[in-house]
């Protein structure tokens, strides 16, 4: 995933609300939403490397993961999906959970990581070293940088987030939707200089990347309320953006 927008504490019905986008590789294989036979997991998965890059589980655990964007550092390591599904089938909470993986964060490929239970939110990421950091209550931006670095289309996405926490519209998901599908590119006096190139710039600034070989795979909607319970939406598309649908499932 590689665009991600949250509110944690931040609204009276949902403890955690989070709008996101999986870009990724259309030949990498995967499977849609759905429960885990083998682990109390409600996610997609990667069926390459066998791990996620967003789910929950029925507890009210939620966690998400992007890569970091920097062709210059080698993407060497542990997969990053298995950061996520060893946070949601662990017991360990958010806090301890941070200061372990901080000890060996380093044996992962480049990540940025969010975690979520009952009570705590954390930020932790491993380049250039490794680093945890608790979330505050309010609205956090995510993507292929570092957390709430200003993007263009992480600083949008953050913005539509706020305006549908204003307007407490708390079963109407869709006005997300509509944001995680923006195609409009950001313009170049805006543009990160990530070092792949003004072109491809321009194309990974929309919200939604849509391409024949490598684009939006999939938006995700999470929300989860003060008492664990909750519904993780999810929209798949295949190349150039073609939709394969909308699965849903609530705890």
């Amino acid at each position: 995933m590689c665009l991600i927008a949250f509110a944690w504490n931040a609204h009276p019905r949902w403890r955690l609300l989070l709008a996101g986008n999986r870009d990724e590789y259309h030949a990498r294989p995967s499977a849609p939403l759905a429960r885990w036979d083998d682990a109390p997991v409600i996610a997609g998965r990667d069926l390459e490397a066998g791990g996620t890059w967003l789910g929950v589980n029925p507890g009210g655990r939620c966690a998400t993961v992007t890569n970091v964007r920097d062709p210059r550092d080698p993407q060497a390591g542990l997969s990053r999906g298995w950061l996520v599904t060893d946070f949601l089938r662990g017991e360990a909470g958010a806090t301890v959970h941070a200061q372990a993986l901080s000890e060996v964060a380093g044996q992962y490929r480049p990540f940025n990581l969010l975690t979520f239970d009952a009570h705590d939110a954390f930020y932790l990421g491993n380049r250039p070293v490794p680093r945890a950091q608790a979330v505050t209550p309010g609205v956090h931006g995510l993507s292929n940088a570092d957390f709430n670095t200003p993007w263009p289309k992480t600083r949008q996405l953050m913005a539509r987030l706020q305006a549908w926490l204003e307007d407490r519209a708390a079963d109407d998901f869709a006005p997300l939707f509509d944001a995680l599908a923006d195609e409009r590119p950001a313009l170049d006096g805006d543009l990160p200089d990530t070092g792949v190139g003004i072109e491809r710039e321009r194309w990974l600034s929309a919200a939604f990347i849509r391409g024949a070989d490598y684009g939006t795979r999939a938006s995700t909607v999470v929300a989860i309320d003060h008492a664990g319970h909750g519904r993780i939406v999810e929209r798949r598309f295949g190349p150039n953006g073609r939709p394969y649908g909308q699965l849903e499932t609530a705890w």
